[in-house]
C-alpha cells in the first residue's frame, strides 16, 4: 500500500478530490491510503497562526516554520518517509516518469506551501525533492498535491479496472495517446475507422501505434526530441 500525508492549512480544499471515482476505490480496497493533516492543529496561539511579514519587507506573508517542523516531526515519529516533498513552482517538473518513480515509494509527505512562500528553514531543513507541475503560479499547494496523489496512485496494480490501462496512457513510454472511438460506430455523418470494427487485433494494434507515433509528431514533438537523447 502507498500512504499520502498532506500537510496544509487549508484542508477543506482537499475535501473532494480524493473522495470520487478511483481515488476513492483506491482508498476503499486499502491500496492507497491518503490523508490530509491540518497545519494549523499545530499553531500555538488562539488564532491558530501560520504565516507572518517577510523579514526584509515587501508584500505577501510566509508560511511560519514552528508548525511546519512541528507537523512533520510529529508525522515522522510515526513512520519513515521516502520522500518529503514541497509542491513549489521552482522545483523538478512533475512528468509521468517522476510518476513512475513515486509509485514505488510506500509514504510521500506532501507539504502545500500558501501565501507568498514558506521559511526557506523549512526547505532548507525537511524537504528531501521540491516537485512543480508546471511552468505557473498557484494559489497553494493543494491543488498541485492533488495532481501528484492522481497521477500516482492511478499507477499502482489494481486501482484501475483494466490492468493494462495505466500501461497505455499517453506518456507513459513517451508518445501521446491513440484516437478513442466507442459506440455508435456513425454519428452524424463521422464513421469509426474500419480498422477499429475489424476484429483483428494485430491490425487494430499497429493503427493504434501509427496514430501515436504521428500525433506526437504533430502536437508534441518534443517529446520525441527527448527520446533521441
Amino acid at each position: 500500500m502507498i500512504r499520502f500525508d498532506i500537510v496544509t492549512g487549508l484542508p477543506r480544499l482537499l475535501d473532494s478530490p480524493f473522495q470520487e471515482s478511483i481515488l476513492k476505490r483506491a482508498q476503499a480496497k486499502g491500496i492507497a491510503a491518503i490523508v490530509v493533516n491540518d497545519l494549523r492543529e499545530f499553531a500555538h496561539d488562539k488564532h491558530q497562526t501560520i504565516d507572518d511579514t517577510p523579514y526584509g519587507g515587501g508584500a505577501g506573508m510566509v508560511m511560519k516554520p514552528e508548525p511546519l517542523f512541528e507537523c512533520v516531526e510529529h508525522l515522522q515519529s510515526e513512520r519513515v518517509y521516502d520522500e518529503v516533498v514541497f509542491l513549489s513552482a521552482d522545483g523538478e517538473r512533475f512528468d509521468q516518469h517522476l510518476a513512475t518513480e513515486l509509485s514505488l515509494k510506500r509514504n510521500i509527505l506532501l507539504l502545500c506551501g500558501h501565501y507568498k512562500g514558506v521559511d526557506q528553514r523549512v526547505r532548507d531543513s525537511l524537504v528531501t525533492r521540491e516537485i512543480s507541475i508546471g511552468d505557473f503560479v498557484l494559489t497553494g499547494g493543494e491543488l498541485a498535491a492533488a495532481v501528484i496523489v492522481d497521477a500516482v496512485v492511478r499507477l499502482i496494480p489494481g486501482v484501475l479496472n483494466d490492468g493494462e490501462s495505466a500501461l497505455s496512457d499517453s506518456f507513459q513510454d513517451g508518445l501521446l495517446g491513440s484516437p478513442q472511438y466507442t459506440r455508435p460506430a456513425e454519428y452524424r455523418g463521422m464513421k469509426v475507422p474500419d480498422v477499429l470494427l475489424s476484429g483483428d487485433h494485430k491490425a487494430v494494434n499497429e493503427w493504434r501505434q501509427e496514430q501515436r507515433e504521428q500525433r506526437t509528431r504533430e502536437l508534441r514533438s518534443d517529446l520525441l526530441d527527448r527520446s533521441d537523447q
